[in-house]
């Protein structure tokens, strides 16, 4: 699908390499791939020509712009609801979980958000403290937890960073389902891609040289 907003979005990425400023490189110079891997040392860019290259340059430059906007928008969250990141992806785990009819556990929160039993147990109590979870007995399990948002600030959540991330789905509703296909393709691909199974410097070790 072509239409006009393809013109617009190319107007709006940096031309690749960007021209220097007073202030160092231009921003899109930092996801051109010739700019970061001159030599080569990153990846082979054998049989690549360049036109294809600067469109890959594109795609970067339009992930980052996505990221970033993300990060903004979870920042703002962060700042309105006074809570840190972990927090935040508690509350909205505790939101699905209410939706879909499922009781929530300290456990299972542990396990969403990868942390320790421990720290599991410090988050809950500071968002108890705070007001935005209340912890009751579990329905069917006597050696359990239920955990529970607030309304208030399921409310709060929900009109605010809520409201703001579900836009993201009129950019994939304006798609048609072959192009739809593709973006999921490539998102899992780059996904994959990117995983860090087997990657020995992951793990936090440095090995001296």
């Amino acid at each position: 699908m072509v239409d006009a907003r393809a013109g617009a979005e190319e107007a709006h990425v940096a031309t690749p390499g960007g021209t220097p400023t007073s202030e160092g490189v231009a921003a899109g110079a930092v996801y051109d791939i010739e700019a970061s891997d001159p030599t080569g040392m990153l990846l082979d860019r054998g049989g690549v020509d360049a036109d294809s290259l600067r469109q890959i340059t594109r795609i970067m430059t339009a992930l980052a712009g996505l990221r970033d906007a993300e990060q903004r928008v979870a920042e703002a969250s962060r700042r309105y609801m006074r809570l840190n990141e972990t927090d935040m992806r508690a509350l909205h785990y505790l939101i699905v979980c209410a939706n879909t009819g499922v009781v929530a556990t300290p456990g299972g929160i542990a396990q969403h958000l990868g942390i320790s039993t421990a720290s599991t147990t410090k988050l809950l109590d500071r968002l108890e403290s705070g007001g935005h979870v209340v912890r009751s007995a579990h329905p069917s399990d006597r050696r359990a937890l239920a955990i529970s948002i607030t309304p208030e600030t399921r409310t709060a959540a929900m009109e605010t960073v809520g409201r703001q991330q579900a836009r993201r789905f009129h950019a994939a509703a304006r798609l048609t389902e072959a192009e739809r296909d593709v973006v999921i393709r490539f998102l899992r691909d780059m996904t994959q891609e990117l995983a860090l199974d087997g990657v020995d410097w992951a793990d936090g070790t440095h090995e001296e040289r």
